[in-house]
């Protein structure tokens, strides 16, 4: 798939078939995320990947996740301002690890949905809790994946009154 039109086509996908996510649709996922560009190349992100169905129901229980059940495969981003150059930038990084790990995820034919996860301190407590995260690592992001039991056509997102030329 072209770069632009895995932008253009992407969409949050909340319902799985449960077939798995194979291993190589998974490295490559990971691949991705980790080839992100990041401030100073500092790469200030660490993954927890979370396939156990136990793991998983533990996530529904976050609010407005129920949907999350039925997800075969979970990548916890987490933040690890230990590896940062300049410090604060780590939420941009592991933003844009999140999104590449989309991009691939819907050019190799998995569904995702990006669960926010930080700054909500309910969310990153239980997020911690859940998976044993220590206290220098922040919970960042959550992405449900799986084959996908949906499919949603492409929004026409586009808005020209956002745009400004010099000067607002």
């Amino acid at each position: 798939m072209e770069t632009i039109k895995a932008i253009m086509t992407r969409r949050s996908i909340r319902t799985w078939t449960n077939e798995p996510v194979s291993e190589e649709e998974r490295r490559i996922i990971m691949a991705a995320a980790m080839n992100a560009p990041s401030a100073a190349d500092a790469r200030p992100w660490c993954f927890v990947e979370i396939d156990d169905r136990d793991t998983i129901g533990a996530f529904t229980e976050l609010g407005g996740t129920e949907m999350l059940a039925e997800s075969t495969y979970l990548v916890m981003v987490c933040g690890d301002v230990s590896k940062e150059i300049y410090p604060g930038f780590w939420p941009q990084d592991c933003s844009c690890a999140a999104q590449n790990m989309q991009l691939a995820a819907h050019d190799i034919g998995i569904g995702a949905v990006w669960v926010a996860i930080y700054p909500l301190e309910e969310r990153v407590r239980k997020c911690r809790e859940v998976l044993s995260i220590p206290d220098s690592i922040t919970p960042f992001a959550l992405l449900a994946m799986g084959v996908p039991n949906e499919v949603l056509p492409p929004e026409d997102r586009y808005d020209e009154s956002r745009r400004h030329q010099n000067k607002w």
